[in-house]
C-alpha cells in the first residue's frame, strides 16, 4: 500500500499550472494551431522573394535582395521615373524592445505611426518607385566552413529575412529591399546598391528623375545639440546625440538626388547642423585645362644622384606622386606593399644605388628611427638624401585608400584596401621630419586633387 502523502502547508502550494508550464502553454497561438493542420495549398503564400549578389565574379555573395510583389499587383508596366529610397533600421523601423539591435525576428515595430501610409502614398498617389538600401555589416551569407561561428551569429540571416519579409508584408507595395553584409561596393554610401537598382528596374542614369528622387535614412552626420523639455511647468534641459555616421547623407550626393532624415521627412521637423569628416567641398575638380606654363612643378632633382624619402601615411598620394613627378626624372622606385618586406627594401635599394641610379624609398617611414636606417644607407654609399612630407589628413588618406581598392582604373597595382588599424598605427608612431635627422632638406607637399576630370568623376564621390 503506498504512503499517503503529507498535505502540503499553505506556503508550499504551488501555483497551477506553474509558470513555466503557464508560459508555454501561451507561446502556442490559436492561429499558430490552426496554421499547423491547414493544408500547404490554403497557407498564405510568402509574397517575398530572396536572391544574392557579388560585387564581382570572383568574390562570394554579400548583397541580399528582397523583392516584394502583392498579391493584387499593378498590372502597369510603365517605369517609374522618381525613386523614394528609404535605410530600415531607425528610419522606417526601429526595435519593439527598446534595444539599439533587435534580439529576434518579431522585435520589430515601425518608426513613427505614419511610415506606413506615407510609404503607401508615395507607390499608390505620387508615382514613386519605394526602395530600401540598408547596410547590414552584422550578417554574414556565407561563412569559411573553417570558422566556428557561433550559433546565435548564424541564426541572423533567416531572423533578419523573416523580419523583413513581416515589414513588407505589412506595407503591401511592390518594393526592393538591397541589404549590404560586406564593406564592399555595395556598403553605403558606395553606390552599388544604387547601380543594382538600376539594373532590376532596367533604369538609365538618364531614366530617373533625379531632381524629384530622394533618399531618406538617419545617418545624417547632424552634431550633438543641447536643448530642454518643459517638464511640471520647469524646463528640463535635453541632449540630442550626435549621427553614429553621414553615409546616408553621402550616398544621396554621390546618386545626385536629395537627402532628408527621418525627423524631416516624416515629422516636418527643420533640419540640423551636420559636418563631414571629409568634405569634398575643400577640394573641388580640377580646371578643365592647364597650360603647361602654369603647371606645378612640385619636386625638382638637385643632384646627379639621390635618395628621396617618402614620408606619409598610407593613401597619402606617395605612390602617385612617384609616378607623376619622379619617375620622368628617372628615379627607381621601392615600395615595400610591392617588394613586401623591409629587407627586400634595402636589398633592391642598395642594388640600384650601387648602379648608380636615383632611388624613390615609396613607405611611409612615420618616424626618425626608421628613418635613420635609410640615412645610414645613404651616407654609406656617399649620396644625399632628401625627404618629401605628405601632409595629407587621415580622413582624406582613408577616402584615397577606398576610391583605390574599390576601382580598378585607379588601382594599377591591384592593392586591397586597409583597415583603419593602419591608419591609427601610423599616427600613433609618426614624428615630423626634420632636416637634423640627416636630411638635405624636407619638402612638404599639401594635399589637393591634381588627377584628370575623368580621375575625379570617380575620387570625387563619397566612399567612406
Amino acid at each position: 500500500m503506498a504512503p499517503a502523502k503529507r498535505p502540503a502547508a499553505e506556503g508550499d502550494r504551488s501555483i497551477s499550472p506553474p509558470p513555466l508550464k503557464r508560459k508555454a502553454q501561451t507561446a502556442i497561438s490559436k492561429n499558430a494551431v490552426a496554421s499547423f493542420f491547414t493544408p500547404v495549398s490554403q497557407k498564405p503564400k510568402d509574397r517575398t522573394s530572396w536572391v544574392e549578389k557579388s560585387p564581382d565574379a570572383d568574390s562570394p555573395a554579400t548583397l541580399l535582395v528582397a523583392k516584394y510583389v502583392p498579391e493584387k499587383a499593378p498590372t502597369s508596366h510603365v517605369k517609374r521615373r522618381k525613386i523614394a529610397a528609404f535605410d530600415l533600421d531607425s528610419t522606417l523601423i526601429t526595435s519593439a524592445s527598446g534595444k539599439k539591435h533587435s534580439h529576434d525576428a518579431a522585435d520589430w515595430k515601425w518608426w513613427h505611426h505614419s511610415v506606413p501610409d506615407r510609404l503607401r502614398k508615395l507607390y499608390n498617389e505620387e508615382g514613386y518607385q519605394v526602395i530600401i538600401f540598408t547596410n547590414q555589416g552584422g550578417l554574414t551569407l556565407h561563412p569559411s566552413p573553417a570558422a566556428k561561428t557561433p550559433k546565435a551569429q548564424l541564426e541572423r540571416v533567416p531572423q533578419f529575412k523573416q523580419k523583413c519579409s513581416a515589414v513588407l508584408s505589412q506595407l503591401d507595395i511592390p518594393t526592393t529591399l538591397y541589404a549590404a553584409t560586406g564593406k564592399d561596393i555595395y556598403r553605403k554610401p558606395r553606390p552599388g546598391m544604387w547601380n543594382e537598382m538600376k539594373a532590376d528596374y532596367h533604369l538609365e542614369n538618364s531614366e530617373i528623375d533625379l531632381e524629384n528622387s530622394i533618399f531618406v535614412g538617419d545617418a545624417g552626420g547632424r552634431q550633438a545639440e543641447l536643448g530642454s523639455t518643459p517638464t511640471d511647468g520647469k524646463k528640463k534641459a535635453t541632449a540630442t546625440p550626435k549621427d553614429f555616421s553621414c553615409s546616408d547623407r553621402n550616398l544621396a550626393h554621390n546618386v545626385g538626388i536629395q537627402y532628408q532624415t527621418p525627423e524631416e521627412f516624416f515629422l516636418g521637423e527643420e533640419p540640423r547642423n551636420f559636418t563631414r569628416d571629409f568634405d569634398l567641398v575643400k577640394f573641388p575638380p580640377p580646371p578643365s585645362s592647364t597650360p603647361e606654363e602654369t603647371k606645378e612643378v612640385l619636386f625638382t632633382k638637385n643632384s646627379p644622384q639621390e635618395l628621396v624619402l617618402f614620408i606619409g601615411p598610407p593613401g597619402a598620394g606617395k605612390s602617385t606622386f612617384y609616378w607623376r613627378h619622379l619617375k620622368p626624372l628617372g628615379y627607381e622606385r621601392v615600395n615595400q606593399d610591392v617588394l613586401k618586406s623591409k629587407e627586400k627594401c634595402f636589398k633592391a635599394a642598395t642594388e640600384y644605388l650601387k648602379e648608380g641610379d636615383s632611388v624613390v624609398v615609396d613607405n611611409t617611414n612615420p618616424d626618425p628611427d626608421t628613418r635613420k636606417q635609410w640615412v645610414d644607407l645613404a651616407k654609406k654609399h656617399k649620396v644625399p638624401i632628401r625627404a618629401v612630407w605628405f601632409r595629407t589628413p587621415l580622413a582624406v588618406c582613408e577616402h584615397n585608400d577606398a576610391v583605390r581598392s574599390l576601382n580598378k582604373t585607379l588601382n594599377p597595382e591591384s592593392r586591397t584596401s586597409l583597415p583603419k588599424l593602419a591608419f591609427n598605427g601610423f599616427n600613433a608612431r609618426f614624428k615630423e621630419p626634420k632636416v637634423k635627422e640627416g636630411f638635405e632638406d624636407v619638402t612638404e607637399v599639401d594635399f589637393k586633387f591634381r588627377g584628370t576630370g575623368e580621375e575625379y568623376e570617380i575620387w570625387g564621390k563619397y566612399w567612406v
